[in-house]
């Protein structure tokens, strides 16, 4: 079936991302005991579309879904946060889903059904359009380019067309084991970084895309000296920001004026689930608006606050007007 754009003309956004968008259904507790299941959208690029358009910024999606009610709530989904699809829909294949088990209070297992699904026939052809109406940033992960060999190319040409438009290009890592070897992923992801103004990896998938150093007998010391090692290498390369998402222990950004660190802000976590995505977000909007590095770092770790202080993978993230929330207000108090 023909692409379908939500929009009469395109018109340039602040943001372009792509990729697969999934139903998950989520426990919460062990799958195999039964139980109700709630329902809700999943993927780490719509999960940054959604951040990024809470925060104020324009933001268009594009991927695939199956002629099905599953398809139907995705599309239903996102544009009720205000983000513009150019999407194309496969009668012929289903839309992906996803079990989401919370197995225990620590432990999150997630159970894919995706293979041979609508959204992994993301090809190029599914992204001209978008392209030629432009955005500010690209915005790519590694998991589109894991879903079969069209969606990897369509994550090649459209980092390659993005970067030579003069657009800045977002690689997220986003590694998933469930979908390739981690030997897959650094022959695909590697050569990606050479279109990329901003790397973001978890500091666990570095390794990805840049040469691991011999370590040092103090793995403290080590460690950090093999990030510094790998975000330089990534600089070499023309990167402008290796970002690189810490978890519990915050986030930190190389640049070739140096490195920052941000903590994580104290919250109770209630859902893991999305707060890399979340960072990313609240990241990617602070670069929009002008901020620096310090700024940056601020915003995505707050937005990732929120993400596991609330249930779900994007439904917590904050407006503008709430991300004063967090940091500022004493925790287990109404405001009235």
């Amino acid at each position: 079936m023909a692409a379908v754009d939500s929009a009469s003309a395109p018109q340039a956004v602040d943001l372009l991302t792509f990729g697969e968008s999934m139903v998950s259904l989520r426990s919460t507790g062990p799958l195999s005991a039964g139980g109700s299941l709630g329902m809700h959208v999943a993927g780490a690029e719509s999960n940054v579309a959604v951040g990024i358009a809470r925060l104020g910024h324009s933001v268009t999606w594009a991927g695939v879904v199956g002629a099905d009610p599953h398809g139907e709530y995705i599309l239903r989904q996102l544009r009720a946060e205000g983000i513009g699809l150019r999407h194309r829909i496969d009668a012929a294949r289903n839309t992906g889903v996803m079990f989401l088990e919370q197995r225990t209070a620590d432990v999150t297992r997630a159970f894919y059904y995706r293979a041979g699904s609508a959204g992994s026939t993301l090809g190029r052809e599914d992204l001209d359009r978008a392209l030629t109406a432009g955005a500010r940033i690209l915005h790519l992960t590694g998991i589109t380019a894991a879903l079969s060999p069209d969606a990897r190319k369509a994550v090649e040409y459209a980092a390659e067309r993005a970067a030579a438009d003069g657009m800045a290009v977002s690689l997220d890592v986003n590694y998933r084991s469930k979908l390739w070897s981690r030997e897959e992923a650094r022959a695909v992801l590697t050569p990606l970084t050479r279109h990329a103004s901003i790397v973001i990896a978890s500091d666990d998938e570095l390794g990805l895309v840049a040469a691991v150093p011999a370590g040092t007998g103090d793995p403290d010391a080590g460690a950090v000296a093999a990030e510094t090692a790998m975000a330089a290498e990534l600089l070499d390369r023309g990167v402008r920001e290796v970002v690189v998402k810490r978890g519990a222990d915050g986030a930190g950004v190389h640049t070739a004026d140096g490195r920052w660190e941000a903590p994580a802000v104290s919250v109770t976590s209630i859902d893991t689930v999305g707060a890399g995505d979340a960072f990313t977000a609240g990241y990617l909007s602070a670069l929009l608006d002008g901020a620096d590095v310090a700024g940056r770092l601020q915003r995505g770790v707050l937005a990732g606050a929120f993400a596991v202080s609330t249930a779900g993978d994007w439904e917590g993230l904050p407006g503008r007007a709430e991300l004063a929330l967090l940091g500022s207000t004493p925790g287990g108090t109404t405001q009235r």
